[in-house]
C-alpha cells in the first residue's frame, strides 16, 4: 500500500518536499544550460537539420561510404574554415578545414577525445591515445628510437623486404594475373615494422596474400569508425553487449597475443646474448630498456601498449600511403613514367636495384609525387583534440570540453588553399610553388608537439618501396574493378584495389 503524502510525519513531508524540489530545481538547471549550450553551438556553422536523438549522425547512418564522403565534402565546401555536426544530441563536433584554425589546434598538446578511449581496448594508452604526463614521458623515452643514426640502417631492411615484395609480384605479372594490391603492401610494410622496430623475423610475405594479424587490424578499424556513428554504443558497457563488442574483443585479444610473442622472442634474445652488439637499439630494445629521470622503466603493459600503436600504426598508414600513390600513377601513366625514369637514371650502372640511404635525398620527383599521394588520398583522414582552456578561432570562443576535428582530408581539399584539389598533380610540391604555402596547409603526419613520431621512418620506406617497385614493373589498374574508398582511422578501399604489374626493362 501506497502512504500518501497527508498521512506522513511532518519530518517525512519535510523530507519529500525537499527532495522533489531540489530534483526540480537541479533538473530546470540542466535544461536551462542545455537550452544555452544548443544555442551556442548551432550559431556556428554546420548541419541544421537536428534529430533529438541521433544530433547529426542520421544524416550519414546507414548511407554508403561513397554517400558519406559526399556529404562531407560539400558540407566543407559550403564552410571552408569550419563547421559544427553534432554526434548524437550532446556532443558537438567542430570540424577545422583551413590552415588558419588547424594551426591553432596542431600547436597545443590538448589530448585525444572520448573518440580515441573506443581503441583502449587494442592499444592501450601507447602514444596515439595517451595525454598529460604519460604522453610527455612516453614521448621523451621513445624519440631516441628515430634518431638519424637509428634510421639509416633500416633502408637495407625496406630493400630485403622489398626483395620478397618483388618476387611475389613477379609471380602474378609472370602469369599476367590481376591481384589485389592493398593486402600485398601490407604484408610488405608489416614485414619492415617488424624487422626494423623489433627484430622480429617472420617470413610473413611468404604466408600467403593476407595475414591473421594484417585482418584483425582492418576489422577493428572498421568496428572503431562504425561504432563512432552511433552514439548509443559511446558506453563500453553498452558496446560490450553488441555482437560486434565482442568480436572487437575477440581481435584484440589476437593482436595482444602477436605483441606478446614479439615481446618475449626480444626479451628471451637479451637474456640469452645480453645486450645487442649494433651500432643502435630499436624500438624495443628501447622499449625494453628505457628509463625515466627517477630510474623507472616501462611496465610490461605499457611495453604491449607501443608495441601494440606501432604494430598498427608503422604498417597499415605506410601502406595505405604506399597503395594510394600507386593508384594515382596508375590513373596517370606519364607521371608513372617519370619516376620510373628518374630512380632508373639514380640505379644507373649498379648491379643492385637497392635503394642507398644517400639516394633518398635525390628522389626529388618520387618525393613530389608521395606527398601529393598523401595529399589526395590522406592516409589518416581525420584526426581530433578536446579542449582543455577555451580556444578562440575565426572570431568565435569555443569552451573548455569542446570537441574538435582537424579533418585532414578537407583541409587537403580545401579550394581556397589548394587550387583544383581533386586532381593528382605532383608539381604542386615543387620547393618554388610550396615557399608561400603555409606550413599547416599540408599535414599528412599531423603536425606541431603531436606530431607522427615516425613520420621520416614512414616517408624513407615510402621512397624505397616505390622505387623498388617502379624500377621493375609498370603497373595498371583492373578495369572491371571499381576502387571506392572507405575511411577509417586509416584510409582504406571497400574490396580493395585490383592491379595488373607488367615487367618493364630499365631505360638505362
Amino acid at each position: 500500500m501506497v502512504v500518501g503524502f497527508s498521512s506522513m510525519s511532518p519530518l517525512a513531508q519535510a523530507v519529500v518536499v525537499v527532495v522533489v524540489t531540489t530534483v526540480v530545481v537541479q533538473l530546470i538547471r540542466w535544461l536551462l544550460a542545455y537550452r544555452s549550450f544548443l544555442k551556442f553551438f548551432n550559431s556556428l556553422p554546420g548541419e541544421t537539420d537536428f534529430s533529438w536523438i541521433w544530433g547529426n549522425l542520421h544524416k550519414v547512418r546507414g548511407r554508403k561510404q561513397s554517400e558519406r564522403l559526399e556529404y562531407f565534402k560539400q558540407m566543407s565546401l559550403r564552410h571552408p574554415k569550419m563547421y559544427r555536426f553534432w554526434l548524437g544530441p550532446f556532443t558537438p563536433s567542430i570540424s577545422f578545414n583551413h590552415p588558419d584554425s588547424v594551426k591553432q589546434l596542431l600547436k597545443t598538446t590538448e589530448p585525444k577525445p572520448f573518440y580515441y578511449n573506443m581503441a583502449l581496448p587494442w592499444l592501450g594508452e601507447g602514444l596515439l591515445i595517451a595525454s598529460g604526463s604519460k604522453w610527455a614521458r612516453s614521448r621523451r623515452l621513445l624519440t631516441p628510437a628515430f634518431h638519424f643514426d637509428i634510421l639509416k640502417p633500416y633502408v637495407a631492411v625496406s630493400n630485403a623486404a622489398c626483395d620478397v615484395l618483388v618476387r611475389n609480384i613477379e609471380k602474378y605479372a609472370e602469369d599476367k594475373k590481376i591481384f589485389e594490391m592493398f593486402g600485398v603492401i601490407s604484408l610488405c610494410t608489416l614485414d619492415v615494422i617488424l624487422q626494423c622496430a623489433m627484430s622480429y623475423k617472420d617470413d610473413i610475405q611468404l604466408k600467403g596474400e593476407s595475414h591473421p594479424y594484417v585482418q584483425a587490424v582492418t576489422e577493428l578499424t572498421g568496428l572503431w569508425a562504425e561504432r563512432g556513428r552511433n552514439w548509443l554504443l559511446y558506453k563500453d558497457f553498452v558496446y560490450n553487449l553488441t555482437k560486434n563488442g565482442r568480436r572487437f574483443r575477440e581481435q584484440c585479444d589476437f593482436v595482444h597475443s602477436v605483441a606478446e610473442k614479439v615481446i618475449n622472442t626480444r626479451k628471451e634474445c637479451l637474456e640469452r646474448d645480453g645486450p645487442p652488439q649494433k651500432l643502435y637499439l630499436d624500438f624495443l630494445d628501447i622499449l625494453l630498456t628505457a628509463k625515466d629521470d627517477h630510474g623507472q622503466g616501462m611496465t610490461p603493459l605499457d611495453i604491449r601498449n607501443e608495441v601494440d600503436t606501432f604494430l598498427f600504426e608503422g604498417h597499415d598508414t605506410t601502406a595505405s600511403a604506399i597503395s594510394w600513390t600507386l593508384y594515382s600513377l596508375c590513373e596517370h601513366p606519364e607521371y608513372q613514367e617519370r619516376v620510373q625514369a628518374e630512380v632508373d637514371h639514380i640505379l644507373e650502372g649498379r648491379d643492385s636495384d637497392n635503394i642507398e640511404w644517400s639516394d633518398l635525398s635525390r628522389l626529388d620527383y618520387l618525393t613530389m609525387v608521395i606527398k601529393e599521394g598523401m595529399r589526395l588520398h590522406c592516409p589518416v583522414p581525420f584526426i581530433s583534440r578536446v579542449l582543455t582552456q577555451p580556444m578562440t578561432v575565426e572570431g568565435v570562443t569555443l569552451p573548455v570540453g569542446t570537441l574538435c576535428t582537424i579533418n585532414i582530408q578537407h583541409l587537403h581539399h580545401n579550394e581556397d588553399v589548394w587550387p583544383d584539389p581533386w586532381t593528382f598533380r605532383p608539381e604542386r610540391f615543387h620547393p618554388d610553388n610550396m615557399k608561400d604555402k603555409d606550413s599547416y596547409a599540408f599535414v599528412p603526419f599531423s603536425a606541431g608537439p603531436r606530431n607522427c613520431i615516425g613520420q621520416h621512418f614512414a616517408l624513407n620506406e615510402q621512397k624505397v618501396v616505390l622505387s623498388r617497385l617502379l624500377r621493375r614493373f609498370t603497373f595498371s589498374l583492373d578495369p572491371n574493378h571499381i576502387v571506392s574508398k572507405k575511411p577509417a582511422a586509416v584510409m582504406r578501399t571497400e574490396t580493395g584495389m585490383r592491379m595488373m604489374a607488367t615487367p618493364r626493362t630499365p631505360t638505362v
